[in-house]
């Protein structure tokens, strides 16, 4: 969450207003991230994220601002848009700040938790699951904006970057994918809204008595519609591996599947494409890892991630499968 687009006071308080949430008292940009430009904003009525969107256009935000209004409205503990209250304009949620497009949405509790245990994976994933079926009749549809076709695009670009053993893995690792694409299996999963992103930083959590609570997931711009698996995938990749080694940690791993799959039973299909999935999550984070470590974009606050993080993970992914 960059902040590459400057908001000043005078013109946050300008959407604020038509939002009916009372004045602007503060407004700080949010370092991390590197998609969109993001503001915290502190209202005579509470706390909201201000996001500028730079590279999604105004024909595909109102997919993810209305899928978070839909998992708000049906008890998924989300950031809710916020709609302007009176005028022509009244339930509109997709606004423009500097040419751009914009949201005003509630601001979660809690704070990330950046080195989670099993209690941490399993709260995820029970939430996960709800989310998944939440979703079920959710009426929008778009693709995963960063899937196998954004692979195919994006790996030639970056190719020129990469040592000879990198590109061997690139290419095979995408071959791999295609035809796993391509399979029965994979026709078969089922599918629905996913959040396509669900890091450790992108999950708030409170603690209770020593016990942490889930309260929130956020930043949904690149939710699409795409293999619950997928999801899964993402997930498993960020919070059940070592960091340092990317290798898999089975408890915790144990722990999420245990628990999303009390709510929704995970389908043959699915277990039987777990370790393909897991690669192609890894592939996924690698590949735009490497977009935008060897292509960046200017910012006024920028911590591009590093991409050999998803190597590692991906080749761990081959080496050592994970089946159910």
């Amino acid at each position: 969450m960059a902040v590459y687009t400057n908001v000043s006071l005078k013109e946050a308080k300008a959407l604020v207003r038509q939002l009916d949430l009372g004045d602007v008292t503060a407004l700080r940009g949010i370092q991390g991230g590197i998609e969109n430009t993001n503001y915290f904003a502190t209202t005579d009525s509470g706390e909201f994220v201000l996001t500028l969107f730079e590279r999604l256009g105004f024909e595909q935000l109102p997919y993810y601002l209305h899928l978070m209004k839909h998992l708000a409205q049906r008890g998924i503990p989300v950031p809710e848009p916020i709609a302007i209250k009176d005028g022509n304009k009244a339930g509109t949620i997709l606004h423009t700040v500097n040419k751009k497009p914009a949201s005003v949405v509630t601001k979660l509790s809690g704070k990330s938790e950046l080195a989670p245990g099993v209690l941490h994976c399993a709260a995820v994933g029970d939430m996960l699951a709800r989310m998944h079926l939440a979703g079920r009749d959710f009426e929008m549809a778009q693709p995963n904006l960063r899937g196998l076709a954004w692979w195919n695009e994006t790996a030639p670009v970056v190719m020129p970057h990469l040592e000879p053993a990198q590109a061997q893995l690139l290419q095979s690792e995408l071959a791999y994918q295609n035809h796993i694409a391509a399979s029965s299996a994979y026709a078969a999963l089922p599918q629905g809204a996913i959040h396509a992103d669900l890091f450790r930083d992108n999950v708030m959590f409170d603690s209770a008595d020593g016990v942490p609570r889930l309260s929130g997931f956020f930043d949904f711009y690149f939710a699409g519609t795409d293999a619950w698996l997928f999801d899964i995938a993402v997930c498993l990749n960020d919070w059940c591996v070592d960091l340092p080694t990317g290798a898999h940690d089975a408890a915790r791993c144990d722990a999420f599947l245990t628990a999303y799959q009390a709510v929704r039973p995970l389908a043959a299909a699915e277990r039987q494409l777990l370790p393909a999935l897991l690669r192609a999550g890894a592939l996924r984070f690698w590949i735009s890892r490497l977009w935008d470590f060897h292509l960046p974009r200017e910012a006024a606050l920028l911590q591009a991630h590093d991409p050999s993080h998803f190597e590692r993970v991906l080749r761990q992914r081959v080496a050592h499968p994970v089946t159910l």
